[in-house]
């Protein structure tokens, strides 16, 4: 497949359910959280040692990632995170996936609990 088409330009996504069972059965990748710090006080996911890069500090410090290692990031909607995420795909990361929806997906499909902001 060229660089050029579509399937290269779809963002890779993960989807709630499908990261909650990475996570139940022990296999959790490596979450960033992109967001603000105020953010995490109203509302996260589990914590499973989760990296946190807010999104204005990314680009000087995606180098703290593995580029051998899967890594998920999100934030609340999923839009920050995919930008991340791009920014890591054109660095050559190819174990990378943006939580589609960010913590409203994970509420919808795995946490209704979860406070929404």
């Amino acid at each position: 497949m060229t660089p050029s088409s579509a399937k290269d330009r779809e963002l890779p996504e993960i989807s709630p359910s499908e990261l909650d069972a990475q996570i139940q059965r022990g296999d959790a990748p490596t979450l960033v959280d992109v967001r603000e710090p105020h953010e995490r006080e109203i509302a996260d996911l589990p914590d499973l040692g989760q990296l946190r890069i807010p999104l204005p500090e990314f680009l000087q410090r995606m180098s703290e990632l593995d580029p051998d290692e899967p890594v998920v990031l999100y934030c609340r909607s999923g839009s920050r995170s995919g930008w991340a995420t791009r920014q890591l795909l054109a660095k050559g990361y190819r174990k990378v996936w943006n939580l589609r929806g960010g913590l409203l997906g994970w509420k919808q499909e795995v946490d209704p609990s979860i406070q929404e902001y």
